[in-house]
Parts: C-alpha cells; sequence; structure tokens
C-alpha cells in the first residue's frame, strides 16, 4: 500500500503539472495537431477538455454535498496562444481556490458513490491530480516530449485508481479472483473481485493474477495510454481482459 498524499501536496502537484500543460500547449506548433492518445481530439479539444473540467469541479467543490456535478458557465476559450495558457492558469486557479476553501474534509457530489474513496475535497483533488497529469502525458506526446509521470505522483495515482476507479460494491460477473499490483518502487496493492465487488485490501491466499510495472507505466495502463504488454504479468491472463472489459452497473 501507499500512504496518499496530504492536502497541500495534491494542490501544489495541482500546480505543477497546469503548469507543465501550459507549457505543452505553448510549445506546440499547432493547437490542430492530432492527441495521439485521444485520437478524437485535437491539442485545442484537449485544452478545452481541461480548462471547461477544472472549472466545473471548481464549481461543484464549492456547492458542497448536492447530488448532481455543477455545471457552471465557462468563459469562452480565446484562439490566441498566449490568451490560451492565461485562460488555462485561470481555471486551474479556480479549482485550487476551490478546494483551499472546502478543506480536505468538505463533503462533495462525486461521481465515484459506491467506491473506497470518501466524497469529500481530498479525493477530488487526488482525482483531479491524475487527470492533469494523464493529460499532460498527452499534451507532451503531441508535441514529440512525453515524459513519465512523475514519481511521486504516479505512485499516489495507482493507489487512488484502484480506490476510486476499480473498487466497487457491483457484483463481479465472473469466479472470484485475487489480483495484486507490484511496483518496481517497492510497493503493492491487493483486491479482491466477487460477487461483493472489487475491493482493496488485505485477503489471504495466492493471487490469480499480478501485474508488475513502474508507478509511471502502471498509472498510464489503467488510463488506456500503454498497452497491457508493457507489464510483467503473471497468472491467469484472463483475469486483466476481463478486468479491461468489465463495466460495473
Amino acid at each position: 500500500m501507499h500512504n496518499a498524499l496530504g492536502f497541500p501536496d495534491l494542490l501544489r502537484l495541482i500546480d505543477d503539472r497546469s503548469t507543465a500543460f501550459r507549457k505543452a500547449v505553448a510549445d506546440a506548433p499547432s493547437l490542430d495537431v492530432q492527441v495521439p492518445t485521444c485520437p478524437e481530439w485535437t491539442l485545442s479539444d484537449l485544452a478545452w477538455h481541461i480548462g471547461e473540467g477544472r472549472h466545473a469541479w471548481a464549481a461543484t467543490v464549492a456547492a458542497g454535498p448536492a447530488t448532481a456535478k455543477a455545471t457552471p458557465d465557462v468563459p469562452a476559450m480565446p484562439e490566441d496562444r498566449e490568451a490560451l495558457t492565461g485562460w488555462l492558469a485561470d481555471a486551474t486557479g479556480q479549482l485550487l481556490d476551490a478546494l483551499r476553501q472546502a478543506g480536505p474534509d468538505g463533503e462533495c457530489w462525486t461521481w465515484w458513490g459506491d467506491s473506497q474513496s470518501p466524497e469529500n475535497a481530498h479525493s477530488v483533488a487526488r482525482h483531479q491530480l491524475q487527470q492533469f497529469a494523464v493529460h499532460t502525458y498527452d499534451a507532451q506526446l503531441t508535441v514529440g516530449t512525453p515524459q513519465p509521470l512523475p514519481v511521486e505522483i504516479a505512485l499516489d495515482g495507482v493507489d487512488e485508481f484502484l480506490h476510486t476507479c476499480v473498487s466497487t460494491t457491483s457484483a463481479w460477473p465472473h469466479e472470484p479472483a485475487i489480483v495484486d499490483y507490484h511496483l518496481t518502487e517497492g510497493h503493492s496493492w491487493r483486491f479482491r473481485l466477487s460477487a461483493d465487488g472489487a475491493r482493496i485490501g488485505p485477503v489471504d491466499g495466492e493471487a490469480d493474477a499480478s501485474a508488475t510495472a513502474s508507478a509511471s507505466d502502471l498509472v498510464l495502463w489503467f488510463y488506456g495510454r500503454e498497452p497491457l504488454g508493457e507489464l510483467k504479468l503473471d497468472g491467469d491472463p484472463r483475469v486483466f481482459e476481463r478486468l479491461i472489459a468489465w463495466e460495473p452497473a
């Protein structure tokens, strides 16, 4: 297991990845270039996704407990490159201000209600950091300067993804399985897939399948940026194939 990053570190690293994303946008020869890892998007589309999404999550956090994600009026995205980077910086600033105002325990709407992540600002900050990190990788790849995710971000990213995006109370539709993830940096996670869903935590017995990789490679695989073949796999490969295809109710 990995000790989750503290709230101040999450905010610092969101700002760091925002800066790196804006640099990739500023360095791009054109905003019309296709993003290889999001082939339906141009870099301009990706920039809009980042800006619009951060405004929406800022408003959602500020709204506190609610029944749905907020839908604020988002300022139009400028076409001028310098103005665009300023627009992106402002969107990140709105998000960071809302998170600071709410504090880590501030409750708010999230889409991961039945996961093992709380519905609060700390969990939002964790997930927002990973969104920024992966999309910064997308932007860097687009302009020809891809870099692995920074280690402290990627370490938290494995833990965050498993607790937020994988854990669920929806029934696993196959035979029960134990899955281990091992990082070359020395951390490991285990979860059980069963009729009770997917839950992270200690489980006795041998793993039915395991994957080993660096934290960056594992996070990028989780988000579909790297193929399964980039990981060292042991055990029954069908478990991972089923996990990839699984769409919990």
